[in-house]
């Protein structure tokens, strides 16, 4: 047998803890000495402090923990539902990373006010293009619901693209189209020379010449877009426009590493009344 800091140590928990499980009925020692009240484990019982402490880490409460383990639960139902919380706990691991991203790129795009300069915007035509498009609905024009959305679309026209043999003329070309309510239809579109054609499994749309756009050069992650638009909004409230629908966005440079990638933003402006 081994005593109960013998058997904390060896079940990677507090002594504490024990005393807790003890007093709560969830592990009771298998010996208690009578006359000095020492507490004393099995190795044994070990697999029971590990599922135990497995369900606990679920995010079950003890009472509930009791009810699981009184039932005998196997141990590849065990292993099952510690499979699923790990991949609960991955998830929630990448959306707090995103929303840290998403705070520090608006601490930075509030840290840059007074010090942006619009000198670097272009007012210019855009021409008429023709792109092979795949669309989806994203839930708001919220990077958090843009991203997922527009993300994987991208290597899938390139995919399908590839498959039925239409080259690429140009770089991505991302649009926007109001939804319902909040929602926002996302565009994925790549420029091409080939006819619309029932055949194809993607789109192809031209997208009409534009008299009036503000284009931006942004440079860096897609994340940190913020003070780039909070510029193009500057200039284009100074300079007596409006602005008339979504922008688009034209990746220029999309590399592996994201910090450097180089994207135009084009908001088509008009004439403010």
């Amino acid at each position: 047998m081994f005593t109960i800091g013998d058997f904390a140590q060896l079940g990677l928990v507090s002594v504490r803890m024990l005393r807790h499980y003890d007093a709560i009925g969830l592990l009771r020692p298998a010996h208690v000495d009578p006359a000095s009240g020492y507490r004393f484990y099995e190795a044994a019982q070990l697999a029971r402090l590990n599922r135990l402490v497995a369900l606990k880490d679920l995010g079950l409460t003890l009472d509930q923990v009791g009810v699981v383990l009184s039932g005998s639960i196997s141990l590849a139902e065990l292993q099952g539902m510690l499979r699923l919380r790990s991949l609960e706990l991955q998830q929630e691991l990448s959306a707090s990373a995103a929303r840290l991203r998403r705070v520090e790129a608006r601490l930075r795009a509030i840290e840059r006010e007074g010090h942006m300069h619009t000198d670097d915007i272009v007012v210019k035509p855009l021409g008429a293009a023709r792109v092979a498009v795949l669309s989806a609905v994203a839930a708001s024009y919220d990077s958090e619901d843009i991203g997922p959305v527009i993300q994987p679309m991208y290597p899938d026209l390139c995919a399908r693209l590839e498959r039925a043999g239409v080259p690429i003329v140009g770089p991505g070309i991302a649009y926007y189209t109001p939804a319902d309510g909040d929602a926002v239809n996302v565009h994925a579109g790549m420029p091409v020379n080939v006819a619309p054609s029932a055949a194809y499994d993607f789109d192809v749309v031209d997208l009409p010449a534009v008299p009036t756009a503000a284009s931006l050069i942004h440079r860096g992650a897609m994340e940190n877009i913020g003070a780039s638009y909070q510029v193009l909004a500057t200039w284009i409230e100074d300079n007596g426009y409006r602005q008339d629908g979504f922008a688009r966005e034209v990746y220029l440079d999309c590399p592996d590493d994201q910090s450097a990638w180089v994207t135009e933003l084009q908001v088509v402006v008009v004439p403010g009344s």
